[in-house]
């Protein structure tokens, strides 16, 4: 019977009219080639939403200071903890909502809408007066931006099997680099009165509202990202599959391996699913709660266990970062998949992601030059070993369902990992502290302990990418 039905199988057009068919027949015909234009929309609406998340993270101690809410200095962790909490918990709230949706209208409207809610609410943020104006302006971008679920399903739609990696990393590396960029660009442009006085007046809209600046260029960047989704191309089917047009639709379905698969069972009895959700979770809680607790270490004070730094100085720490991901990406990440495969990369980028995260506390006995090159180099490499852990772990997750569930899938899992890193910068910042306040501890003193916790999260992690905790779905190395 199969060779019977292997030539139908080869030349079946598909529905016509459908979006989903059409872009099966797009990569049938692609000859193997890597889809460049629709992953460049990937990165860009990617980053597009991810530059808010982490933008307020250098300039988030001064705002929550200038709020006046914190009655000590030692206080002010704590309360910049919740600021940044409060995009997490309303995307938790949402995020599969927002992932069902995607499954049922499409990739694209979801999307778009994710990119329009930057544009509106991030500027709100930039333009809050008070502490509990910036919470909830957080909060409903949060729940408004339903973009992580659908955009990693969509890459994996684009792409054949001999690219997902690929399509994936680049979700990963886009978000990554936005959680970099974004602080880079509120380092170097909040307060723009202070840092560039002949540029702008202390009586100008910038004066009054000193972290408007950075807020507003991702808004800007938001903008154009939103006019180019209009050339978005959609990836799912959007039509009905009779029995007789049955055999049709697979062959157009083929690299989804899903017809007639245990993957077509509820997501709950997916066990190679479900296996992924706890490391997924905690290395997510360790990726935002170090990007807080590295801006908040770096600005503090000597005599805190910090660094001194200003807002400049760790927004130019971070872009180097995001520069050497970028660089990481392209040459460097395929080959290490290649070699160690999907599980392996993660778990050996996870070990040795523990190994540099010990180096930061000694790096207080450096100045000059020498804490340049050591901070640099530990920040260019934490951010390569954060990507390799999480696209290897969302790999595994969009490979073991189907099409119809992943954006479901996907949405689920944003919405526990959303949980995870809501948790994270109010755990950070309270630790970070209490940590301040216990500066004549003997054991392990000031900074030290904030680092040893994250890497017990870190560690936790390693430990649930090993059997019996996950279940690999069929997935080719």
């Amino acid at each position: 019977m199969g060779s019977e039905e292997a030539p139908l199988l080869l030349s079946a057009p598909g529905v016509e009219g459908c979006p989903g068919c059409s872009m099966n027949r797009r990569k049938a015909s692609s000859k193997g080639r890597i889809p460049y234009k629709e992953l460049f929309f990937v990165g860009i609406t990617t980053l597009a939403s991810s530059l808010p998340i982490t933008c307020l993270f250098p300039f988030m101690y001064f705002m929550v200071r200038d709020f006046y809410i914190a009655k000590t200095e030692e206080d002010i962790g704590f309360y910049a903890g919740f600021l940044a909490a409060s995009y997490m918990v309303g995307r938790a709230i949402t995020a599969t909502f927002w992932g069902i949706l995607a499954d049922r209208i499409g990739r694209k409207p979801v999307i778009t809408f994710s990119i329009l809610s930057v544009v509106i609410f991030n500027t709100l943020f930039g333009l809050s007066a008070t502490y509990w104006m910036a919470i909830t302006t957080r909060f409903v971008l949060g729940a408004l931006n339903g973009l992580l679920a659908p955009i990693k399903a969509y890459c994996i739609e684009v792409c054949q099997i001999e690219h997902q990696a690929l399509g994936l990393s680049l979700v990963n590396t886009a978000w990554a680099l936005g959680l970099i960029v974004g602080p880079a660009l509120g380092g170097f442009l909040a307060q723009p009165t202070e840092k560039y006085p002949h540029i702008f007046s202390e009586d100008s809209v910038f004066g009054r509202f000193p972290y408007l600046l950075p807020c507003l260029s991702v808004s800007a960047v938001a903008a154009v990202v939103l006019i180019s989704c209009t050339w978005l191309p959609e990836t799912i089917h959007k039509h009905t599959v009779p029995e007789k047009g049955t055999k049709i639709v697979k062959a157009f379905s083929a690299e989804e391996g899903c017809w007639n698969s245990p993957r077509r069972k509820s997501l709950l009895q997916n066990w190679p699913w479900m296996s992924t959700m706890l490391p997924y979770c905690f290395f997510s809680l360790h990726d935002t709660a170090y990007s807080e607790i590295l801006s908040l270490w770096a600005v503090s004070d000597r005599k805190y266990g910090g660094l001194n730094f200003s807002t400049k100085d760790i927004g130019e720490v971070l872009a180097m970062a995001g520069a050497s991901l970028l660089v990481y990406q392209l040459i460097i990440y395929r080959w290490v998949h290649k070699m160690l495969g999907t599980v392996n990369s993660s778990r050996v980028a996870s070990a040795v992601s523990i190994v540099v995260l010990a180096t930061y506390p000694f790096m207080t006995y450096l100045s000059g030059v020498k804490l340049s090159f050591a901070l640099y180099s530990a920040a260019m490499m934490k951010s390569a070993l954060a990507t390799t852990i999480i696209t290897g772990i969302c790999l595994l997750q969009n490979n073991a369902v189907c099409q119809e569930q992943r954006g479901t899938a996907n949405g689920i899992s944003t919405t526990a990992m959303s949980f995870f890193k809501s948790i994270a910068p109010v755990g950070a910042g309270a630790l970070f502290s209490w940590a301040q306040k216990r500066q004549d501890a003997t054991f392990l003193p000031d900074d030290q302990v904030v680092f040893v916790v994250l890497n017990l999260v870190q560690l936790l992690g390693l430990i649930f990418t090993f059997e019996p905790f996950l279940v690999l779905p069929a997935l080719p190395e």
